[in-house]
């Protein structure tokens, strides 16, 4: 869409070249780098005008031809002639039209190869990677829609960008897993997960601390972290920052959470606004939680629901595993994790087999054939299989926990997890249940070690800043430890270099020299002095001419006037003026106040 539209960004640009004096552009327009040089004084460019049609019309004829995965032919005649048509306008005379006309065949040839390969490229592209443009733009997970990276061609890559901090309140007693959302219905011609079913958010009420939030009310809680995570969402209508909580399962309590508004919904997401960045306590436990009963009277029966597109491999995979009827619920659990570890392995790399994607979805081929996938296809898979078994699951999202970092834990982008959640008929509750091979955490961390250190510290001072910003640090202690070094310094040149300023000012007045300012090597102070002489002295606070026109009164200075006032007039100059005197001028100021200075002294001595 960015391409197909680009020309209607440029469209202003070359309305300006074609509305201009001349029908060209200096090249110091396009270019930030030629304005700099030549406000440097370069003068090579000046004087460098070129016109844009042929470069626009070119983008116009790309932009045209971004099409959506598939060769028009319409496209590519109307690309024939135009370019034929152009061409023939400015070709050489020195050749005759055949040998142009061939040259030119040969020239679409090559051109409409390049057209399908374009298209082959913009396919891969489209497939590499379906969550590249997201993590571009800011990590936020949706609480209605989860769009999984099945069937995405290319290595999933994920950074090692620190987001989540996470203190236990007691060593040793941390929770695995940080939930964000989970879903119901999965489409797999869309390859994504869907809330489906009432999912509506409802106000979780506050404390009268308003800085306490009861997602579970009178739940016994056995454990309590402190989190700090980053909202990177916006709220549509107030625009304040907005985000998912990437909370424990069975979380019932919140304390110390500085937010404006707090929402959960019935499929465990709690969505939070007010700061950019939040640290607060989740308190959790086994036992009661935010999500509702499995979705089993229903039309949809969500919590059940497996769609008609992968039954087919789901129950192949069944036949496989050979579950018998009486099995108990733990059992068929038991079977289906070791299924998936004995004979599935870990990878983000996905090849393209042409038959095969077309043929069958990407999860069954998954199941099926490659049996070797990411955290999303075990989830996905894992769900619906228990689904087929009878028993309710559900899709989840967040993050796993198990990188430790000094008394705590940091999760990174890369701990971006999938797994799944299953009903507990006895205990009425829903429980983590996760079949990724373990050895998906040390493939994550081996990729990626060495952009660790650079990732900590940049991700370090942005959570440092972001607590000053958003005062949920110190900041008065931080700014007391800012004017210390400030104090130093001034204490320094208090006590040193004011007292060696002063010592050569001394020494320097000893001498009769004057101290280096503008204007106060002035010949008019001699001048001043002899008129002060005469018992008019300037005032305190009055200025040179106020006082001037006052010692003018003597009638006895009436013919040194018009010299006194053009020896203030290049005083002040010389005084005052960032250009100063010329050498002349500098010279006629000396003269004049010597010589008014001696008829002054002449007068005073016959008085």
């Amino acid at each position: 869409r960015f391409l197909r539209w680009l020309p209607m960004t440029l469209y202003a640009f070359m309305l300006a070249q074609a509305f201009n004096v001349r029908p060209t552009v200096p090249l110091t327009a396009i270019s930030l780098v030629l304005r700099w040089r030549r406000r440097r004084g370069d003068r090579a460019l000046a004087g460098h005008y070129h016109h844009f049609d042929y470069a626009y019309f070119l983008l116009c004829l790309v932009a045209a031809g971004v099409r959506e995965n598939r060769l028009d032919w319409y496209y590519l005649a109307g690309l024939v002639g135009l370019v034929v048509w152009a061409l023939w306008s400015v070709r050489s005379v020195r050749y005759r039209w055949p040998v142009f006309l061939l040259a030119l065949v040969c020239m679409l040839v090559i051109g409409l190869a390049g057209i399908y390969g374009v298209q082959k490229a913009q396919r891969l592209v489209q497939n590499f990677n379906a969550a590249w443009m997201s993590r571009l733009f800011g990590n936020r997970t949706d609480p209605l829609q989860s769009l999984t990276s099945m069937g995405r061609i290319g290595n999933l890559k994920l950074s090692a960008n620190p987001v989540i901090w996470v203190e236990p309140h007691e060593a040793g007693r941390f929770p695995s897993y940080l939930r964000e959302a989970s879903y119901r219905n999965y489409q797999p011609l869309k390859m994504s997960w869907f809330a489906g079913g009432p999912h509506d958010f409802d106000t979780v009420v506050a404390e009268t601390n308003a800085t306490t939030w009861y997602l579970v009310r009178g739940k016994k809680n056995a454990d309590a972290i402190t989190i700090t995570c980053f909202l990177n969402g916006r709220e549509p209508k107030s625009g304040d920052p907005e985000g998912l909580l990437p909370l424990p399962f069975g979380t019932g309590k919140l304390e110390n959470l500085q937010a404006i508004e707090v929402k959960a919904n019935p499929l465990g997401a709690v969505l939070a606004s007010g700061l950019g960045l939040v640290i607060f306590d989740a308190h959790y436990g086994p036992g009661a939680s935010l999500d509702g009963p499995p979705d089993g009277t229903g039309t949809n029966r969500f919590d059940y629901l497996v769609p008609p597109e992968e039954q087919p491999a789901i129950n192949q995979v069944l036949a496989e595993m050979q579950i018998p009827g009486t099995a108990t619920e733990a059992e068929k659990l038991e079977r289906v994790e070791r299924f998936f570890f004995d004979k599935f392995t870990y990878s983000l790399w996905q090849g393209f087999d042409k038959k095969k994607d077309q043929e069958h979805t990407p999860l069954t081929k998954f199941l099926t054939t490659s049996r070797s996938g990411h955290c999303e296809y075990f989830a996905t898979a894992t769900v619906l299989l228990l689904r087929q078994l009878g028993i309710p699951a559900r899709y989840a999202v967040g993050y796993y926990v198990h990188e430790a970092e000094h008394t705590g834990f940091v999760v990174r982008d890369r701990d971006a997890h999938a797994w799944c959640l299953v009903w507990n008929e006895k205990t009425k509750n829903w429980m983590d249940f996760d079949t990724t091979p373990p050895s998906w955490v040390s493939l994550e961390s081996g990729r990626t070690k060495s952009a660790e250190w650079f990732a900590d510290l940049s991700a370090w001072v942005k959570l440092q800043y972001a607590k000053f910003r958003w005062r949920q640090s110190n900041w008065q202690q931080y700014l007391l430890w800012a004017l210390v070094p400030v104090l130093v310094v001034l204490l320094f040149h208090i006590i040193f270099r004011r007292r060696g300023k002063v010592q050569t000012g001394t020494r320097d007045k000893g001498r009769g020299q004057v101290a280096d300012w503008p204007g106060l090597d002035s010949e008019y102070y001699g001048l001043e002095q002899a008129i002060a002489a005469r018992g008019l002295p300037r005032l305190p606070g009055e200025s040179q001419l106020d006082w001037l026109n006052r010692a003018l009164i003597d009638p006895s200075l009436a013919d040194l006037r018009p010299t006194l006032w053009e020896v203030v007039q290049l005083h002040y100059r010389h005084r005052f003026d960032p250009l100063g005197l010329a050498p002349a001028q500098r010279a006629e100021l000396a003269a004049k106040s010597e010589s008014a200075r001696e008829q002054l002294n002449r007068r005073r001595s016959k008085s």
